[in-house]
């Protein structure tokens, strides 16, 4: 049965998310889109219309915007749109694609071909899968735990400038305007995966004690090996602009925080 090797670091290749303003002609030339959209609202845009200008379902829309058929949306306003109808899932601890398929009254094979699993379908702890065909459970929710306000310290040198607020998936953009300052691991763990995402660029997830996974993407370099123990504070990497950020001055980095509300979301 596909499952989640709790002591394996495998790499693998993340959900990438493509803003629309940016990479539109890409998109249209792409009848079999595998990316997340990020799509910012127009004047004159309802749910129903946007459904149906990237061909999935309504309840598609509403169950990756946590919205019901009744909420409002407004001009500038962000929606994530999957790349087929059905859902998104972030894989926890003891999770097998076996159960994740049955949850959402998916099929397994089709969720190992989609999201380019192996063979197998082996899944680790933070990863988003994409469930083609899948529907949301009634009484489904997603909640993000609270961690300690010590539990993770800043990931850049002080002070501890924010320079974009909390935004897919469950981020924060640090930055003081340039490239090469240290990152560092917002706590102890061992590194999960490394690699780069045409998006979020060069990465390191970080898996730690408790089950939560930090994400650090835009990266210069990495220093670190997949396995590896790192210490809380110990600098993993060194900012940069790499994937897609303008030029050097974006250089910054993205902190995610999957499986756990994101502390530095004010």
């Amino acid at each position: 049965m596909p499952t989640i090797e709790k002591n394996s670091f495998l790499e693998s290749v993340p959900v990438t998310v493509l803003e629309t303003n940016v990479f539109g002609t890409l998109i249209d030339q792409t009848p079999e889109r595998k990316e997340i959209i990020e799509y910012t609202v127009e004047k004159g845009d309802t749910l129903s219309q946007i459904a149906q200008k990237f061909e999935v379902s309504l309840e598609t829309i509403l169950w990756a915007n946590d919205l019901k058929k009744t909420s409002k949306i407004k001009p500038g306003q962000k929606l994530i749109i999957l790349p087929v109808s059905g859902v998104m899932h972030l894989v926890k601890n003891g999770e097998t694609v076996s159960e994740i398929a049955k949850k959402y009254k998916a099929n397994v094979s089709e969720i190992i071909a989609f999201n380019g699993l192996s063979p197998k379908g082996e899944i680790f702890v933070g990863d988003m899968l994409i469930i083609p065909g899948g529907v949301l459970p009634k009484k489904s929710f997603v909640q993000s735990a609270p961690l300690a306000s010590s539990y993770f310290i800043c990931p850049i040198p002080a002070p501890c400038q924010i320079t974009q607020g909390l935004h897919w998936y469950n981020a924060v953009d640090f930055s003081h305007g340039k490239c090469g300052e240290p990152v560092f691991a917002a706590a102890g763990g061992k590194i999960q995966k490394t690699g780069f995402d045409p998006v979020a660029g060069k990465y390191i997830r970080i898996l730690h004690p408790n089950g939560v996974v930090t994400f650090y993407g835009h990266l210069l370099t990495i220093l670190k090996t997949v396995g590896e123990k790192v210490s809380q504070g110990e600098i993993i990497g060194y900012i940069g602009n790499s994937g897609y950020t303008v030029g050097v001055t974006g250089c910054h980095l993205h902190f995610e925080v999957r499986g756990a509300k994101n502390p530095f979301a004010k």
